[in-house]
């Protein structure tokens, strides 16, 4: 008897040039089903250079489409391609636009959402783009009515709801981390100058223009603080231009991509990680700074107000305040007190978080609808299910 098949469909892959935390995530689920002895697929979308199919640590990856025509295609795609027979199980990461695979496959279908767009599409997107994506997420309700949902955050979750999926169908797992890269060392110590840090990918939708507005504020009290942005993306020139319009620019380091290692080195030496987005399905970032012994400033906005414990880890607030913004940098900067407090209490928080641990209990949470007698369930949910 053949092994039982798991098929995963996300816009990206992990070798995607633009691949995050929402690919992290899924990767990690994966590798779990993997251990379990399944056989895995991963449907993404091709990108420049791509081979159309390469196995990745025990993955089979599928690339068909593209960035932009990825949902349409894929239920074309699963018709085809993945009928005959059927997988005992999609997953479906609804990280872009859904790809409503409850209506191209015979097979159950679990649902992964980090977080949904709503209005907050509108501030990457052209208006008749982002409508489009704000149309198909109100009728994933009825698209997948009859799905198992997990979300990464409490906040998701809440939204989930509020659009019209049954509370007892959403499963809440926060993200792990990776404790081997992010944690503390004592032979790494603060930067001299007070540096604010920046990682994410460069758009309009994650914020860093309201860092910017918030900087000059910052500079007045203290013209030696510097704010390093790590990343890239299409927001990079209008940055640069944000930068030298408002008199900032001098003071203001784009460092592009940086490997692991040396991201994880600025973190440890910055004074704070800043995570300005208006919503995230969790905010990998602000725990992984939390593991590195540095203090958060992030908005008070779904998925940060569930990764940071504000005035415990970090000071969230609210969003698009330039004033607020401001000054929650500046008690940082100027409070070393309450900067170590933050800095400490987030290594604490970070303990608990674990990519093995996600893992187990996000792969039992999503087959524990209609797949349970194909796919092996892990201990914790066996015992639960008893």
């Amino acid at each position: 008897m053949s092994a039982p098949h798991l098929l995963a469909v996300n816009f990206r892959d992990p070798a995607h040039p633009e691949a995050g935390g929402a690919e992290l995530h899924l990767e990690e689920i994966l590798l779990e089903a993997v251990a379990r002895g399944l056989r895995v697929t991963w449907l993404a979308s091709a990108f420049p250079g791509a081979a159309p199919g390469i196995d990745h640590r025990g993955i089979r990856i599928v690339r068909r489409g593209a960035w932009w025509n990825f949902n349409l295609v894929v239920p074309r795609v699963l018709r085809r391609e993945f009928s005959s027979p059927p997988p005992d199980l999609v997953i479906e990461d609804i990280n872009k636009a859904p790809c409503f695979t409850p209506l191209a496959t015979r097979a159950k279908v679990a649902v992964v959402v980090p977080h949904l767009f709503g209005s907050t599409a509108f501030r990457e997107a052209p208006a008749p783009v982002a409508a489009y994506v704000v149309l198909l997420e109100t009728l994933i309700p009825w698209i997948y009515r009859r799905s198992r949902f997990l979300a990464i955050s409490e906040s998701t979750r809440d939204d989930l709801v509020r659009r019209g999926v049954a509370r007892s169908r959403v499963a809440v797992v926060h993200c792990g981390l990776d404790h081997d890269s992010y944690r503390v060392d004592a032979a790494v110590g603060k930067s001299a100058r007070p540096t604010i840090l920046f990682v994410g990918r460069l758009r309009r939708y994650k914020g860093l223009d309201w860092v910017m507005r918030a900087f000059p504020r910052v500079l007045a009290r203290r013209p030696d603080a510097i704010l390093q942005v790590i990343g890239d993306g299409p927001h990079l020139p209008e940055l640069k231009l944000t930068a030298a319009r408002l008199g900032v620019a001098a003071s203001v380091e784009l460092l592009g991509f940086l490997p692991r290692s040396e991201k994880v080195r600025r973190m440890r030496e910055a004074w704070m990680l800043v995570q300005p987005s208006p919503k995230e399905g969790w905010g990998l970032t602000v725990v992984e700074a939390g593991a590195c012994g540095t203090a958060v400033v992030a908005a008070a906005s779904p998925g940060l107000k569930d990764s940071v414990r504000d005035r415990v880890t970090g000071l969230l607030v609210p969003y698009d305040d330039d004033a607020r913004l401001a000054e929650a940098l500046l008690r940082v900067i100027d409070d070393s007190r309450l900067r170590e407090s933050l800095a400490a209490e987030g290594v604490k928080w970070a303990a608990r978080f674990t990519w093995p641990d996600c893992a187990r209990r996000s792969l039992d949470a999503l087959m524990l609808e209609g797949a349970a007698d194909a796919i092996p369930l892990g201990p914790r949910a066996r015992e639960g299910s008893a």
